[in-house]
This record gives structure tokens, C-alpha cells and sequence, in this order.
């Protein structure tokens, strides 16, 4: 007999279920698509779309668009949902700032998004690095609006600040999950330092007049509860959040926190 259909009866495991149709990676290739590529290869540029695995940047490249990874391809932590990997980070790359830049302005892009690994190796966490991509991409793309996507510089109020000074549209930092899971999923975060990172940049942005939105995202499919996802809500409003975004999580390997 079978066992709930994952168990033959040789006791041989069978193939998980197919993905639905709507949930599979898209078609990859095409001339917009081997640009893109061919852009990030030359430039030397990371990508998450790549670093992470995301199954729609097969779709995003065919459109001429690519979320940036500052600062490396490997990551000062573990965390178990995603593909990134961590261990030894590289030396900062001082002429990446320019590089993307660069980049935007050779796709043309009017709104360029922009993340990194986390690097706390680095004193200001590479909040440096982030202020000057952001005053390129606008010296060479006039006109262009930024999103970052940041880290939580290990809860330091300065590097934060350095960010903001730097005047992103928008302000993104990911609180990605419940804060039950935090302990299985980002054993390096706390979710009370990343709800503080987002009232504060709202309080920054608000007492300079409100230009910057500030923004988070969390994912579906880790092992959390629907009431637990609305508490999250409430509290990431109670922080100042303007905007938020929830995304279903695809495990990247068998090695990564299951689909739940």
C-alpha cells in the first residue's frame, strides 16, 4: 500500500506533488532575457533574482528589470529559507556604486530596486555603500526613483540614518515571518530590532517631511497561523509601515526550511 501517496509499497519514495501551473518558473530566454544576462556578467553585477533562486526572473529579465545585491554574493548569515549562501564574505567593492548605476541606465529603468547581503563584518554594516549606489543611480539616471532593500545593521541608529540621508523613495526592510519562527528561519534577526528599524525611519522620514515610504514584506508557507499573520500586520502599522507586500515562499532545496 501506499503511505498518504508519498510511499510505495517497496518502500521507495515517489516525487513530491507538481507545482501548480501558476506557481512554476516561466520559460527562460529570449534577446530581452540574454541582455539582461549578458549586462550582469559583464558588469560584474550580483542580482537576488539569481542569488536567491527567484522562480520569476525569467519574467523579470524579459522585461529589462533585475532587483541589485550589493556588496557580494555570499552572506554573514544562515538563514534557512533562503538560497544565498553564507560563510566568507568578500572585500567591499568600491567601484560597484557606479557599476549599478550604470546598469540602470543602460536598461533605461525609471525605478531602480536595490538589496544586499547582510554584512556585519562591516562596522557601518555597509551603509556607505548603500548611500552612494542610491546618490549614483540618481546622478547618472535623473529622474529614476530607488527602492532599497536593507538589513537591520544589527539595530545600529546611525548606519540607518546614513540610508535615509540619502533619500530613497522607498525604505524596505523585510520582517519575513512571525516572530514564533524567527528562531527556525532567521536565527540571527530579532523581529522587535526590525519592527524599531521601520518606526524609525518612519519618524525620520516624517519629521523631514514625509518623501520616503517606508515598506516591508513577509512570506507565506513557513509554518505560521493566519492570526498570527494579521498581528504581524497590525504591529508593522504601529511601526510606521506604509507599505507592505506578502509572498508565497518556495523552498530553494531540500536542505532549506520545508513548505509548510
Amino acid at each position: 500500500m501506499k503511505n498518504d501517496g508519498l510511499i510505495t509499497d517497496l518502500g521507495k519514495a515517489t516525487p513530491p506533488p507538481r507545482k501548480p501551473s501558476w506557481l512554476r518558473m516561466k520559460r527562460q530566454g529570449g534577446e530581452n532575457y540574454n541582455d539582461v544576462k549578458r549586462l550582469l556578467r559583464t558588469s560584474s553585477l550580483n542580482t537576488v533574482c539569481e542569488s536567491a533562486n527567484c522562480p520569476n526572473r525569467g519574467e523579470c529579465f524579459d522585461n529589462r528589470t533585475a532587483t541589485f545585491m550589493l556588496m557580494g554574493d555570499v552572506c554573514t548569515r544562515h538563514c534557512t529559507f533562503c538560497n544565498i549562501p553564507g560563510g566568507t564574505v568578500a572585500e567591499l567593492d568600491a567601484d560597484e556604486p557606479r557599476r549599478v548605476a550604470e546598469a540602470v541606465r543602460t536598461l533605461e529603468l525609471k525605478f531602480a530596486v536595490v538589496t544586499s547581503v547582510n554584512r556585519d563584518d562591516l562596522p557601518d554594516g555597509g551603509a556607505e555603500h548603500f548611500a552612494r549606489t542610491i546618490r549614483l543611480i540618481r546622478e547618472f539616471n535623473p529622474g529614476c526613483g530607488v527602492e532599497v532593500l536593507i538589513p537591520d545593521f544589527m539595530g545600529d541608529e546611525p548606519s540607518l540614518e546614513i540610508v535615509l540621508e540619502a533619500a530613497p523613495e522607498v525604505l524596505n526592510h523585510n520582517l519575513e515571518t512571525v516572530p514564533r519562527l524567527y528562531p527556525r528561519l532567521r536565527t540571527s534577526a530579532d523581529y522587535h530590532r526590525s519592527l524599531e528599524l521601520l518606526q524609525r525611519s518612519r519618524r525620520w522620514a516624517d519629521a523631514r517631511g514625509g518623501d520616503i515610504r517606508v515598506k516591508t514584506g513577509i512570506m507565506l508557507g513557513v509554518g505560521e497561523t493566519r492570526d498570527e499573520v494579521v498581528d504581524l500586520m497590525r504591529d508593522a502599522v504601529e511601526h510606521g509601515t506604509q507599505i507592505m507586500t506578502i509572498g508565497q515562499y518556495l523552498q530553494p532545496s531540500k536542505r532549506h526550511h520545508p513548505v509548510i
